[in-house]
């Protein structure tokens, strides 16, 4: 059985205040099979490491592919590491986007976080253009094999996988679960193709605009095993309410 994981990305936000009252309001929230992860800016990373409850696991939102070095701004494998998070960010659409984070770099961020012990989060998915053109399974099979090309066959063992298309994201669109549930079903065939075994147990994740209003119905899917979730996950109550619609599935 796939353990379900919430996770929330706070992307450029938060402070010390939203730490506190999200680490208080986690405190005993624990759902049988639901995992909790919270991925804040790098400079809250200590105090939610601090202040976190039992049960809440630490992840940081990109990591740098080189273990050291003259790489201004960067934040290595090792940090993260020192810093108390398991999880990490690789590929988020923003940082594809934004910051020009190509496959091939992806891939190299998701093997360093692997080769250092850190649980790797990648994050797929397509831009409105790109599924107008019926292009989905396409650009989502090419993230993939760039890291089955850079990690082998079973790359996705011990890793995580989350789906968001890029359109749902901070626009009020949403996919439908029937739309998740496609893409969340290409992707696990994908990964069984190469490890049916790893295919089993991978958690995928849904990232496109989760809300408590619509929680409930995609967390039912069948190979919807959990969310990304970006502004709800800065409400402690409507993170809260995500996480207690999820049920383990598997």
């Amino acid at each position: 059985m796939r353990r379900m994981i919430i996770a929330g990305n706070w992307k450029m936000n938060g402070d010390r205040d939203l730490v506190r009252r999200i680490a208080e309001r986690c405190s005993g929230a624990g759902v049988d099979g639901v995992d909790l992860l919270v991925c804040p800016p790098f400079p809250l990373l200590p105090a939610m490491a601090e202040q976190a409850p039992a049960g809440v696991a630490l992840g940081a939102q990109d990591v740098s592919e080189y273990a050291s070095g003259a790489y201004t701004g960067e934040v290595s494998t090792a940090m993260l590491v020192e810093a108390g998070c398991r999880y990490v960010l690789v590929g988020h659409s923003e940082r594809r986007a934004l910051f020009g984070d190509s496959n091939s770099r992806v891939a190299a961020k998701f093997a360093a976080a692997k080769g250092a012990g850190l649980i790797p989060v990648l994050c797929v998915g397509e831009t409105l253009e790109e599924r107008d053109a019926d292009r989905t399974e396409t650009v989502v099979a090419e993230q993939l094999d760039a890291v089955f090309d850079a990690c082998g066959a079973d790359a996705f063992r011990e890793a995580v996988i989350a789906y968001e298309p890029v359109w749902a994201i901070g626009t009020g669109r949403n996919a439908t679960p029937e739309q998740a549930q496609a893409v969340h079903a290409f992707i696990r065939k994908r990964v069984a193709d190469r490890d049916a075994g790893v295919a089993d147990s991978l958690p995928i994740l849904y990232g496109g605009s989760m809300k408590p209003d619509n929680a409930e119905t995609l967390l039912s899917c069948p190979d919807v095993d959990g969310g990304l979730i970006g502004g709800a996950s800065l409400d402690p109550e409507a993170f809260l309410a995500i996480h207690a619609c999820a049920r383990p599935g598997g």
